[in-house]
């Protein structure tokens, strides 16, 4: 039992408490103590302006994307053509970016881009690229890299279960859509 009946750790030999609390620690942490610690280690808020930024952003993608499924062809609901459904889904995007512009200019929650905030273009681009490359290579080799970059750098996992889970997925792909579902997926084998 630690020094003083408490159910705490005692401090280590230094005198001096350890910087990032362990496991056990947390586990006796009262709710309200772990989110005094989740507030202290969250990124500064965005400010007004950027919550605006990221509002037009969704705002002009949305419109954007209404332009190009009116002129897809929108039809009706009986016999819907091409556009339909994406005109639906951009009204929605539409909305939401209007909302998010004239109410939520005053959400204090929105964290300001940190280096963190690159992740999901990064995921993004090496997508459009997986898909690029598909055509000319097949799926097999660009599934791999997208994997590898995925877990390993986006998600941090240690070199031996990247390779082994991106090794995995790409053989189940082709296992499934290749083997068994015989589809047209491009593959290299």
């Amino acid at each position: 039992m630690p020094a003083g009946g408490g159910s705490r750790p005692a401090a280590p030999s230094g005198g001096n408490a350890p910087e990032a609390p362990g496991d056990d620690v947390l586990e006796d942490l009262t709710p309200e103590q772990l989110a005094a610690q989740w507030e202290e280690e969250k990124p500064p808020a965005a400010g007004a302006l950027a919550n605006a930024a990221s509002s037009l952003v969704v705002l002009g993608v949305g419109t954007g994307a209404l332009v190009l499924s009116v002129a897809m062809g929108l039809g009706t609901p009986a016999a819907p053509e091409p556009g339909l459904w994406p005109f639906m889904i951009s009204c929605v995007m539409v909305v939401l970016g209007l909302f998010q512009l004239t109410v939520g200019r005053h959400n204090r929650d929105a964290e300001k881009f940190t280096r963190m905030s690159s992740a999901p273009l990064t995921g993004l681009v090496t997508l459009a690229a997986m898909v690029a490359l598909m055509p000319a290579i097949g799926f097999e080799l660009p599934a791999l890299v997208l994997c590898i970059i995925w877990m390993r750098f986006l998600g941090g996992e240690t070199w031996r279960s990247t390779l082994l889970v991106s090794a995995i997925v790409v053989a189940a792909f082709y296992g499934i859509f290749v083997l068994a579902l015989n589809t047209s997926i491009p593959h290299l084998f």
